[in-house]
């Protein structure tokens, strides 16, 4: 069984990716071809904004955006515990400084609360200034927006949805990557919208943040490549992969978001008395990147994950480490008491195989064996 079945979908669309790459050989641009065009103007189209501007990865987005901003060192940015490094890497290469928020318990997004109360100890300290709020669609569910905008407008600070998991996910109908001042996804192929490689893509309405960004993007070219008015990155998504990618967002739009909220709906049907399952709040919809249960304790998931992995069913922890206890942050000396929720959850989730082309049977497999194993423990 696999974690995300890649080449199960790519078994499905054989025909038309493997048209969509000869296409690309046979015309010869590999950097900047037509292709990228087309995907920047859907993408944009889908997610209700002005301006898609592609990039290398979802890492390079956020930074990007954080150039364009000018975050410099005296600046705070406000970023979730419970989150992959890049979302507080991103900060560290302006040499301003991530400050770390404790989660929500049932969608182990930024809590909104926590969020203000770590904004009024930045402003009572003195020595920063509250810059940005990075939001994170976890798991494929997009954050509480609608609080942290209002939080946002109140101490006027922006806002950059890190949409990277929950691309396609949504709140009353509004897509992921359409929140904020700007928002950020990643192509990493295992995520919702995934490529054969990396790549990445930055959305916004701001019509001067889009023309700086597509400057900055490539050398901080002006009015041509030899034209450098500003200092940039190197930082551009090929034309093979926006040509998978095309193809990829039909099947996505398609289908795969209903086929993997199927699949969701399995496995909370067989789940949802034995373990704490994902909860979605009303009018949320999510893309599910990760289809992720919270256990008892350590010790409970290491005899399922033991369980399963015995059966070759692969299951995975994020994130075994909050952003607070990374070395890398370590000169921060981060009070380890500020995140209950985070430190329970390092501890307790478990992501279990998810994808769009899992069959109820599979599903079925993977909760009798869950069902089985803590059976023994309780």
């Amino acid at each position: 069984m696999e974690f995300r079945d890649l080449k199960a979908q790519y078994l499905k669309y054989k025909l038309e990716i493997d048209q969509a790459i000869q296409d690309v050989l046979l015309e010869g641009h590999f950097i900047g071809g037509k292709q990228v065009g087309q995907l920047e103007d859907r993408l944009a189209q889908y997610c209700g904004v002005k301006h898609c501007i592609s990039c290398a990865n979802g890492t390079e987005a956020m930074t990007i955006l954080m150039m364009a901003w000018g975050i410099k060192e005296t600046d705070a940015i406000f970023i979730p515990d419970f989150t992959f490094f890049s979302t507080g890497e991103i900060v560290s290469f302006r040499n301003a400084t991530p400050v770390f928020v404790d989660v929500d318990s049932r969608t182990f997004n930024l809590d909104p609360v926590a969020l203000e109360k770590q904004i009024q100890c930045v402003l009572k300290e003195g020595r920063l200034t509250p810059k940005v709020i990075i939001p994170v669609d976890l798991f494929g569910l997009p954050a509480n927006h609608a609080e942290i905008q209002k939080i946002a407008d109140k101490y006027h600070m922006l806002v950059l949805e890190d949409g990277a998991q929950g691309f396609g996910g949504s709140i009353n109908q509004k897509l992921a990557c359409s929140f904020g001042d700007a928002a950020t996804t990643s192509f990493f192929p295992a995520k919702p919208l995934g490529a054969y490689g990396d790549g990445g893509a930055i959305f916004t309405n701001d019509d001067d943040l889009a023309h700086l960004l597509k400057s900055l993007k490539v050398h901080g070219k002006g009015s041509d490549k030899y034209d450098n008015v500003r200092i940039g990155l190197n930082s551009r998504l090929d034309t093979i992969q926006a040509a998978i990618l095309n193809v990829k967002l039909d099947a996505l739009i398609k289908h795969e978001l209903v086929d993997i909220n199927q699949v969701y709906t399995w496995y909370t049907q067989e789940l949802k008395d034995i373990v704490e399952t994902p909860y979605i709040p009303e009018g949320y919809y999510s893309s599910f990147a990760q289809y992720t249960i919270k256990l008892k304790d350590k010790h409970h998931r290491e005899l399922i994950q033991k369980a399963l992995a015995l059966k070759d069913i692969p299951s995975l922890v994020y994130y075994s480490k909050a952003m607070h206890s990374q070395g890398a942050f370590a000169y921060l000396k981060p009070n380890n008491s500020d995140y209950p929720v985070t430190n329970l959850l390092v501890d307790t989730v478990l992501s279990l195989p998810m994808h769009p082309y899992m069959s109820q049977e599979d599903v079925l497999s993977v909760c009798a064996i869950i069902k089985a194993t803590l059976k023994t423990v309780i």
